[in-house]
């Protein structure tokens, strides 16, 4: 089983940044940290879940959303076993519970979160106007 537990939201004005992190544990047999593709999603209240950003096992390949690119930066430092979603120039829509997830089946990454095997509990970001 993967353990996924993410850190790092906070209150932020608008126009400042933030660093999530994302820490993933366990594994499947088969699959470590090292070959699972990661996401960020985020759900506003009221609203549905939607995809942020993602990358495949390599770092080598990203994604995000039309809304935070050119803002937000996924990375992933594999000695730590974790990923980072660096959120610049915030803004008050960017307010949201955050999510990370893993694929386990795949290196591949992918902006679907029916994609996606294992999920943490959320961290909180809220931007103030």
């Amino acid at each position: 089983q993967v353990q996924v537990l993410e850190s790092g939201g906070g209150l932020v004005q608008a126009g400042g940044s933030l660093r999530l992190s994302c820490a993933a544990s366990g594994g499947t047999s088969g699959g470590t940290f090292n070959t699972y593709a990661m996401g960020w999603f985020r759900q506003a209240p009221g609203k549905e879940r939607e995809f942020v950003a993602s990358v495949n096992w390599s770092g080598g390949t990203t994604y995000y959303a039309d809304s935070v690119k050119g803002r937000f930066t996924i990375s992933r430092a594999y000695g730590k076993n974790t990923v980072y979603l660096q959120m610049n120039s915030l803004k008050p829509e960017d307010t949201a519970l955050y999510y990370c997830a893993a694929r386990g089946r795949t290196t591949v990454a992918a902006r679907s979160q029916y994609e996606y095997d294992y999920w943490g509990q959320g961290t909180q970001v809220t931007v103030s106007s």
